[in-house]
């Protein structure tokens, strides 16, 4: 019994084709999230997974459902988004997050405008929400070689990525090395939400990116340990949530974030490191 509703999933291709991918996405986007929340800029995140929109819509008008094409496009579209939020915010009054919001949200209108004018309302349902059942082995080679690189290219960069989350202005203070640093590190987050987008679509990719993310600092207080338990949420959020989609018959792209997100709301209550509940016994034990 326990063996059947536990293992009778994966007894299907497609469910260990589409847990391989999100395994790949935990050690790419894990870690890019937990970059993101430590150095409290979580919702660029949000606004670079809408900002892709636009070139994975161009890809997909000209050269249909391309990996290639469209992971190229998503890229473009991405930097060009977050490019031109800081353009914006040097040359004007508006602050960097009300120019994200700006650029993302007319972002996520035009993509959205495109893939329903030259496609059918189940593509535009596919670009969205993705179809992480039908991951083909291109799609799962890509978002591999993406966790591959975002692993080599962290090692490279984890020093100043980590003075930044305790210094914000560091890597502004550092010049030209420091602009460059920041824009690998923006083009990292960019490449692991198109990774995303080909299993769970533009809108629930961000969601296991950033989800284990924020829930790893209750359990964790340094940026190896968080990225550790990040990684193990997410492959965690992969497992339980494939296999409750296959038995209740939900769509397992909602299922899977959905599980990340109780997995989230547990570490806030009873996580052993500053969460409601750590909070409320240190509390207690300053009054006796």
């Amino acid at each position: 019994m326990i063996h059947d509703l536990l293992f009778a999933p994966f007894g299907d291709p497609a469910v260990r084709m589409a847990l391989a991918g999100c395994i790949a996405l935990a050690f790419g986007g894990a870690p890019i999230g937990v970059f993101l929340v430590l150095r409290r800029t979580s919702l660029i995140g949000d606004a670079l997974s809408h900002a892709i929109l636009p070139g994975v819509a161009i890809a997909f008008v000209f050269a249909g459902f391309s990996v290639l094409w469209m992971t190229i496009g998503g890229l473009l579209a991405g930097l060009a988004t977050a490019i031109l939020a800081g353009v914006a915010t040097r040359m004007s009054a508006i602050r960097e997050d009300a120019s994200l919001a700006a650029f993302f949200i007319i972002s996520l209108a035009f993509g959205s405008l495109l893939v329903a004018s030259f496609g059918t309302d189940e593509e535009l349902v596919h670009v969205l929400f993705g179809r992480v059942l039908e991951l083909k082995a291109e799609a799962l080679l890509t978002i591999a070689g993406i966790a591959t690189v975002t692993m080599a290219a962290l090692a490279l960069l984890y020093r100043p990525l980590i003075a930044e989350c305790f210094d914000p202005g560091f890597l502004r203070r550092a010049g030209w090395t420091g602009a460059l640093v920041y824009t690998a590190f923006l083009s990292l987050v960019v490449l692991n939400l198109i990774g995303g987008f080909q299993a769970l679509g533009t809108l629930m990719a961000v969601g296991l990116m950033m989800l284990p993310a924020a829930a790893a600092g209750f359990w964790s207080e340094s940026a190896g340990g968080q990225i550790a338990v990040a990684i193990a949420l997410t492959i965690g959020a992969a497992l339980a949530g494939l296999v409750f989609a296959f038995h209740a018959g939900t769509p397992p792209e909602s299922s899977i974030v959905l599980t990340a997100g109780v997995f989230y709301l547990v570490s806030l209550a009873a996580g052993p490191r500053d969460s409601i509940g750590a909070r409320l016994i240190r509390l207690r034990h300053l009054e006796a």
